[in-house]
């Protein structure tokens, strides 16, 4: 287990609370909810009782939950730091590594590397099933290495990981019993970079156009109240995009938040207008909604996301672990006891 720097302290409770977490995708942004991941895991009276992912955030759930299933919260911690180890390791191959400039300035993007240049531009005239006619992803065989896929038909924890139907557009849940591989790589399958993958003959793509991540299965098919969303891409910015690089970056923010802010504003009706005398009506009325965020990947453009460096993985990670930190420290208090994320500014459209 790697190293971190953590100056929080342990939320002062001893009596179990069933949680939910809902985690979002973002390539390798995804190391961000590692590290949160590890530090909740640290909290025993923190049980898991469900998880929604998509793309990144639903392997980081497949993992932690196998993990989980052999040696409990250690087995987790443990198998979540060697998936994202094998991911750094396979990216010394990848040719998305940042160039001179980004090292020289001291920036985790990949807007000055060449390869990526090209690459990104070929992108939007070549289809990957040109440019990778074999479909060759190495994260099959680390998902499959790392992730016992037999223990998460059994597991405790409930996963929900969401992919795109590429023929309707509508998004697919897929449950413990239905993961394999190629659902967490459907979950994560970028169109301009990779081919389609085909479950049950259908083609699916990135999870992220249509639920990111879905947090509706959370509600209906868990018995907690307090869902916790790990929040990787930025919702807000102060100031406007005008360099090529940013307006792609922006745009992809703005795409893969639309269908979570959807949900969130349907779910805050719903709660507000629930009828507490059924028994779904007061599942969904009593139900609580928390967020960890870092005002750090505010820094963090969309090309970073393909940086799969241990250094800026290891950051990342850091980063989780202080910002769940300072989460527990502000509002442990209020987990099982109320909401801390502002439902009556998601009734207004606003979030900040």
């Amino acid at each position: 287990m790697p190293s971190a720097t953590d100056t929080t302290t342990r939320a002062i409770r001893t009596e179990p609370l069933l949680i939910d977490l809902a985690l979002q995708g973002g390539g390798s942004h995804g190391a961000f909810t590692w590290g949160v991941l590890d530090r909740i895991l640290e909290e025993p009276w923190l049980q898991l009782e469900g998880i929604s992912g998509t793309s990144a955030g639903a392997m980081n759930a497949a993992v932690l939950a196998s993990g989980y299933a052999k040696d409990g919260a250690e087995g987790a911690r443990r198998a979540l730091a060697r998936f994202w180890r094998r991911v750094a390791d396979a990216s010394r191959l990848s040719p998305f590594r940042r160039g001179i400039v980004d090292m020289m300035l001291g920036r985790w993007s990949l807007d000055h590397s060449p390869v990526f240049l090209a690459l990104d531009m070929m992108a939007r005239v070549v289809s990957p099933y040109d440019m990778n006619p074999a479909s060759i992803n190495p994260l099959r065989s680390i998902l499959a290495e790392t992730i016992d896929f037999d223990a998460l038909r059994d597991s405790k924890i409930k996963l929900f990981a969401t992919a795109t139907q590429v023929h309707s557009g509508r998004g697919r849940v897929f449950r413990n019993a239905e993961l394999t591989p190629d659902v967490l790589l459907a979950s994560a399958c970028l169109p301009t970079l990779f081919q389609a993958v085909e479950i049950d003959g259908e083609p699916y793509w990135d999870g992220g156009y249509a639920g990111n991540p879905t947090i509706t299965p959370l509600i209906r098919e868990s018995a907690s109240n307090d869902t916790i969303l790990v929040q990787v891409n930025p919702v807000e910015r102060t100031t406007t995009p005008r360099s090529a690089r940013e307006i792609i970056s922006r745009v992809n923010e703005i795409a893969f938040n639309a269908p979570l802010l959807k949900e969130l504003r349907m779910i805050a009706l719903l709660r507000s207008a629930a009828d507490p005398g059924s028994v779904e009506g007061r599942h969904w009325a009593s139900m609580r909604m928390h967020r960890i965020h870092s005002p750090k990947m505010l820094s963090l453009g969309y090309s970073s996301k393909l940086n799969a460096e241990w250094a800026f993985v290891l950051m990342l990670f850091d980063e989780g672990r202080r910002a769940a930190g300072a989460f527990l420290d502000e509002h442990g208090a209020s987990l099982g006891e109320r909401s801390t994320f502002d439902f009556e500014a998601m009734l207004e459209g606003v979030i900040e």
